[in-house]
């Protein structure tokens, strides 16, 4: 396998005896002394690199390097922060293409796909530039004459970032380059699946702080751990805050843990989304987004969709279209030209989905389409499926949780009220979407009475979310907001000031104490 896009971001030099390093920020570079474990890429199975995991020991040592970092860099202008993110975009644009395939190595996303993860890192990057001169509070009106009040907003210390695979560098930069702008040290757990995602995003920020010499080069680090690593860094009080990325399981671990001492806990974590088909929609605009949101990444987008709630009489014709674009789906390597779906991630995924379709069928769900594994024209080592379409009952067992892998539950609905009771039925309240010329439909769906999601999209897809806005979501999807709006504020801790600039001494609320 030719690997030259490693050597382009200095990767190999970071290798040792065959080991990479597992603890890596500017000061630090050091192989884990826990347990070895080998990375393969889901294209063919293939062993890409060998790890061993970080200590305990190891994680103190980052995080008091953390901590002496940010006691400097929080007292940096804001502006100061926004260039130093300015030069890793730069770099970032310089590398996009190395950088998309080391994504496509280790995560197995399509070449498009893996440039459209590296282009949100460089858009987050143009975004919190912008914001560096933006992170300004508010003047109150004090009820005290000769008295003023404002808001401000500081730095708030250690950062821990924990990812999923699935977007190994997107996720850290929507994190990390809003982090660092507000003037926070970050501490990078990646997911066990993509360390290498990790290591190149750690080359090109170092890469830009070479170019500064004043600013503290502790201010970003890269931990290779496993659960043990990532429990720890959840409780352990000088992070105020822990962004995790992941399971829904994983981040009700990380919240009991974080919430426990009293921590700020930022969580993205399941989705299971649903899209609204009206009698009123354009079906060939819904037919075009239904494929991406549901096939894309192979099924292992967060925002991926799963539930598709179509009305009655546009069911039969929908299905139809949607069995034929499937049928024409490219599956095979994802380096490839022309290709639209990769590979799952490892073996556990396909294992996963297999488990979920029988069960689908158990209770009464139909395979109209797809759920088995392809082997002709790909590598043997890989775990290749042609995505899915079930028919299936709203209130089915299997249709309540979020399986990652590309299964496309079809269900009926009468009534736009009882589409979206049937949107909001579940767990998850993530992404979602409804497709209709209808503006009463479009806004009922929008309003107060209508999607209970973070994200409500009117003839998009579930996919696909621009880093201008907030990204999250609701119920068991954690509640945190990451990239765009006022997103930077959880990375920020507010202080509330009164200054007296009278010669008297009065107490609010009138109250008189002499």
């Amino acid at each position: 396998m030719q690997t030259t896009f490693l050597q382009n971001l200095g990767i190999d030099k970071l290798q040792s005896n065959g080991i990479y390093s597992s603890i890596i920020s500017s000061e630090i570079k050091a192989a884990g002394e826990g347990s070895e474990f080998g990375v393969s890429s889901p294209i063919d199975g293939m062993e890409v690199a060998r790890f061993r995991n970080a200590t305990p020991a190891q994680l103190e040592q980052l995080i008091v390097q953390a901590e002496n970092a940010f006691k400097q860099f929080r007292s940096t202008p804001a502006p100061l922060r926004g260039e130093l993110v300015r030069r890793i975009g730069d770099i970032a644009r310089t590398h996009k293409e190395d950088l998309a395939k080391v994504i496509t190595l280790e995560s197995g996303k399509i070449m498009p796909e893996a440039l459209g993860e590296v282009q949100e890192w460089i858009d987050v990057c143009d975004f919190a530039v912008g914001l560096s001169r933006q992170l300004h509070g508010k003047t109150i009106v004090s009820e005290r004459p000769g008295h003023r009040m404002m808001e401000q907003w500081h730095p708030l210390g250690p950062v821990a970032v924990i990812t999923a695979f699935n977007f190994p560098m997107a996720v850290w930069a929507w994190n990390s380059m809003i982090g660092l702008v507000c003037g926070n040290s970050i501490v990078f757990k990646p997911s066990e699946k993509a360390p290498l995602c990790a290591l190149a995003c750690q080359a090109v920020l170092e890469k830009a702080l070479e170019s500064m010499p004043e600013l503290p080069k502790g201010i970003s680090s890269v931990i290779v751990g496993d659960r043990e690593i990532g429990q720890l860094i959840a409780d352990d009080q000088r992070f105020p805050l822990v962004s995790a990325t992941g399971s829904t399981a994983m981040g009700k671990s990380v919240a009991k843990a974080v919430g426990a001492r009293l921590g700020r806990s930022l969580l993205e974590l399941g989705g299971n989304n649903a899209m609204i088909v009206s009698e009123h929609a354009d079906l060939d605009l819904a037919l075009r987004a239904i494929v991406f949101s549901a096939a894309g990444t192979a099924g292992q987008r967060c925002t991926t969709l799963r539930r598709l709630i179509t009305h009655e009489t546009v069911q039969e014709d929908l299905v139809e279209r949607l069995k034929k674009s499937y049928a024409s789906l490219p599956i095979g390597d994802p380096g490839k030209e022309g290709t639209l779906v990769g590979p799952l991630i490892d073996q556990q995924s396909f294992n996963t989905m297999q488990s979920a379709l029988k069960k689908a069928v158990d209770e009464g769900g139909e395979i109209l389409f797809g759920g088995e594994r392809v082997t002709a024209g790909v590598a043997e080592g890989g775990y290749y499926v042609r995505p899915a379409i079930v028919r299936i009952k709203h209130d089915a067992t299997v249709v309540q949780q979020e399986t990652f892998a590309p299964i496309l539950y079809i269900i009926t609905y009468s009534t736009l009220d009882q589409a979206i009771d049937i949107q909001n039925e579940v767990p998850q309240g993530l992404s979602s979407a409804i497709f209709t010329e209808s503006m009463r439909e479009a806004e009922l769906f929008m309003s107060p009475a209508g999607s209970d999601c973070g994200i409500a999209n009117i003839n998009i897809g579930t996919s696909g979310a621009e880093i201008g806005g907030a990204f999250g979501g609701e119920k068991e999807t954690g509640g945190g907001r990451e990239s765009g709006s006022d997103s930077w504020k959880a990375y920020m801790r507010r202080t509330t000031n009164t200054v007296n600039y009278g010669g008297e001494l009065p107490l609010a609320q009138g109250i008189v104490f002499e």
